[in-house]
């Protein structure tokens, strides 16, 4: 997308790389923080921070912002028009960032130098005199999906939180300091409101703890303490490992991104936990049996939508089916890599079915030497189906909810 001219205000920059961030999640399928790493350079670490936050409140709003605009409109605007993307950004800022009306304007026109501005001032102007609506919505598609899955109740709590940004959770290596900010939904971890700079945290540089969604902490738990040995088949970026680690397991954590392992490692040397670190496919791993093997599949990951609302644009059901397809072949390999006896933990950070109940239903029809052991009661999260935990939006909602998330424990028998 062609740079517009930002010598004009200040405040331009910022909103041509949240531009660029938006052409880049939309049309090119990119996620936001992928189409954050090239759009904001030589953008200052505050203009980089705001280009985010107006991609992300675009994205929270999508629906609702295009049916503002289009009953704003005289004529039909393009559904790919510069203007339009032009407008989204300028009403999410007001709405979702208390922007004042005065600084959108002077931003955003800049923004269709050559192009529709008096369009965009005048429909700016009539908007910026009404009640603008305050919530936000999932795209129509996915809506009917997960109504017709887990039902309007659902949906309604998934928008309520989607209008917010979440709070930031935490987990610990060992016990919570007393004075520590935030509060404790599970032992072992701390949420806060307005987490501000992470590095700033008391005990950040001193490796005490890591960011980690309570929903994302819960697989981990389910690994037998007196599992010695254990295979973290997915382990980037190191969450999971960091918590098998500080239990006590003697982990292998094995991934086959580079990149995304070098923040493993770096994560392991902050918190100085210890874990063997491999770099390959879990198709290819060859080791003795362990006593446990964690996978946290790769997935559509549309249970993240509160942290990253691009996936309500990218978790189309083709994504569902080919990730579907790979949770499908990771179950497999890990057959031969649980000795008799051991434990299968399998986990996705998705609201889908197929990357879920299905899957494993499936899975145990072709391995019969397996069987589900149902999972405990842990705070607020209790055992659903089969036995397993099914996290849906509707958990955690009055306190800033939690990643939509399956997880279940499988046995080896022996």
């Amino acid at each position: 997308m062609p740079r517009p001219s930002e010598d004009q205000n200040p405040g331009v920059p910022a909103r041509a790389a949240a531009l660029r961030m938006l052409d880049a999640v939309l049309r090119r399928d990119e996620t936001l923080d992928q189409a954050a790493r090239h759009s904001t350079k030589g953008l200052s670490p505050s203009d980089a921070g705001l280009a985010l936050a107006i991609a992300g409140e675009v994205l929270r709003r999508l629906p609702l912002l295009d049916l503002t605009i289009d009953r704003a409109m005289r004529l039909p605007l393009a559904e790919d028009a510069k203007a339009r993307m032009v407008l989204r950004m300028a009403l999410a800022q007001r709405i979702g960032l208390d922007t004042p009306p005065h600084a959108i304007l002077a931003t955003a026109l800049p923004l269709v130098e050559g192009g529709p501005r008096r369009l965009v001032h005048g429909v700016l102007s009539n908007l910026f005199k009404r009640d603008l609506p305050q919530g936000a919505a999932l795209p129509e598609t996915v809506a009917k999906r997960w109504e017709d899955t887990w039902g309007g109740a659902e949906v309604k709590a998934a928008e309520k939180l989607l209008a917010h940004r979440p709070p930031l959770d935490l987990s610990f290596a060992g016990v919570v300091p007393d004075d520590f900010p935030g509060t404790s939904l599970l032992p072992g971890h701390r949420r806060l409101e307005d987490a501000g700079d992470v590095t700033a945290l008391p005990g950040f540089a001193e490796g005490g703890w890591w960011v980690q969604d309570i929903a994302a902490s819960l697989p981990a738990r389910l690994v037998p303490s007196d599992a010695a040995r254990v295979l973290d088949a997915c382990a980037a970026p190191g969450g999971k490992t960091m918590q098998l680690a500080a239990a006590g397991h003697q982990v292998t954590a094995l991934d086959r991104n580079r990149s995304r392992l070098g923040r493993l490692r770096d994560n392991l040397e902050r918190t100085g936990l210890q874990a063997e670190v491999v770099e390959g496919m879990l198709e290819d791993h060859r080791a003795e049996p362990y006593d446990a093997v964690l996978i946290d599949a790769p997935c559509s990951s549309s249970g993240t939508y509160r942290r990253h609302p691009e996936v309500l644009y990218r978790a189309r059901p083709r994504v569902i089916a080919d990730m579907a397809d790979v949770q499908a072949r990771l179950l497999d390999a890990a057959v031969p890599l649980v000795r008799d006896g051991g434990s299968l933990v399998y986990a996705t950070c998705s609201l889908e079915p197929e990357e879920g109940e299905l899957q494993v239903r499936s899975f145990l029809k072709r391995h019969s030497e397996f069987m589900l052991r149902p999972v405990p009661t842990i705070g607020d999260f209790g055992p659903s189906g089969d036995g397993w935990w099914r996290i849906l939006p509707t958990a955690l909602k009055n306190v800033g909810g939690c990643d939509g998330f399956f997880a279940c424990h499988l046995v080896k028998r022996g």
